[in-house]
């Protein structure tokens, strides 16, 4: 497709995808190449779609105030899609996936290891139908290994990948427990390593002429992404432990008490801390033996932390942010969402953007955080409603008719 004088050029135009992935990390992966340029056919069951369609309320609601059916959950990894409804359980259906995989670069999945062998729909089939095939299958645990066979969700693995034992208060204080993180984090980040490597993939096909196949899973991702805390343990011999909102390697890098509420403060070195320490009023800190160095300061953390409570404690929090901001010292509060879409640089940078829906009119999406100078992304697809393109997507690629189209209706292979 060649750009035109409205439309900028976009890096991944040239690519296509067909995304039979389902919920977040697979379709994480897919809105991310969307939102770079590539064409994405989304493959979904007739009848219930994408299982995150149904996670709701809140569901997003229609010009009269009227629920659409199409859930918030499902809006946040789905725009720059098209959907067409196919149920590949068929023969009918698996030839039409085959086909379409066929013509396309990428190809992403998140079934059950080997679940997709029984419909012909695996990687070893459809690289022999296109070598150029890029095949990226997100699952729990991998395609090897003893657990391989099991199916793996988000809050799962950050229990299984350790997350959970650094997230949290400390067992014995208050509220103390093993805590999951407040999104899906684990998935969110298994699409992002899936965009990267189906890219990296893409990249060695130019050299290579053929495709391959990535096996990402969720446990692999959980591990890596434990980073400076599972090199504390493969350097330090000591498992790390829940702390809080405190760092295992620097101090005060926590959230402190303040007079209306809280804030956060996040000293990375030794200038930094005695700047704060001029700025709180107690320069005599900064030049104690106790807290000049980080190491001190480490090896005092719990008396440290006391002596600053007691000075936040004095000023409202955006007193405090005004103050170390003119100080050079990282600090800032803790928003709401709400607060989080109301501030201004949130609002200067465009991440709230909107869409127009087929159904809801106009709707509100978060913008992607990618800025390319030569190549933006764009935003050319709401998230589509369930085989909302089915009829244009199989004429235009695969020359169905109008008749044929009606026939596999007739008889439940599309939606």
């Amino acid at each position: 497709m060649k750009a035109n004088d409205s439309q900028p050029a976009q890096a991944l135009q040239h690519i296509k995808v067909l995304d039979l992935s389902r919920v977040l990390a697979g379709p994480w992966a897919a809105q991310t190449l969307g939102d770079l340029g590539a064409e994405v056919i989304k493959v979904e069951r007739p009848g219930s779609g994408d299982d995150t369609r149904a996670w709701g309320p809140p569901y997003v609601a229609d010009p009269e105030g009227l629920p659409t059916g199409e859930s918030a959950y499902y809006m946040c990894t789905n725009r720059n899609k098209q959907s067409i409804a196919v149920d590949f359980t068929r023969c009918e259906g698996q030839e039409i996936v085959r086909q379409l995989a066929a013509q396309c670069d990428v190809l992403i999945e998140n079934f059950k290891t080997g679940g997709l062998a029984q419909y012909g729909l695996d990687y070893a089939s459809l690289s022999a139908l296109n070598p150029r095939l890029v095949y990226c299958s997100v699952t729990g645990f991998g395609q090897d290994g003893p657990y391989a066979h099991r199916a793996g969700y988000d809050f799962l693995i950050q229990g299984m990948g350790g997350l959970m034992s650094i997230s949290g208060h400390a067992d014995g204080q208050p509220g103390g427990g093993p805590m999951k993180v407040g999104v899906a984090l684990t998935d969110i980040l298994t699409g992002l390593y899936a965009s990267t490597a189906i890219l990296a993939a893409l990249q060695a096909r130019e050299h290579t002429g053929r495709g391959q196949h990535i096996d990402l899973a969720l446990l692999d991702v959980g591990v890596a992404c434990l980073a400076n805390q599972s090199m504390n343990y493969l350097y330090g011999d000591q498992v790390p432990q829940r702390m809080g909102n405190a760092h295992p390697n620097t101090v005060p890098y926590q959230e402190f008490p303040t007079e209306d509420g809280h804030m956060i403060l996040a000293v990375g070195n030794d200038g930094q801390f005695a700047r704060f320490c001029q700025a709180a009023g107690r320069s005599e800190w900064a030049e104690d033996e106790r807290f000049r160095s980080n190491a001190a300061r480490l090896a005092h953390r719990a008396e440290l932390v006391e002596m600053i409570r007691r000075v936040t404690l004095t000023r409202s929090t955006r007193a405090w942010v005004q103050l170390l901001e003119q100080h050079a010292v990282p600090c800032g509060p803790i928003n709401t969402v709400r607060e989080v879409f109301e501030d201004p640089q949130v609002r200067a940078r465009g991440m709230q953007i909107a869409m127009t829906h087929p159904k809801a009119g106009q709707v509100p999406l978060v913008a992607s955080p990618i800025r390319l100078s030569d190549t933006p992304v764009t935003y050319r697809h709401a998230p589509p409603q369930l085989g909302q393109h089915t009829k244009e997507l199989l004429e235009r690629h695969l020359g169905l008719s109008v008749q044929q189209m009606q026939a596999y209706h007739d008889s439940g292979v599309l939606g």
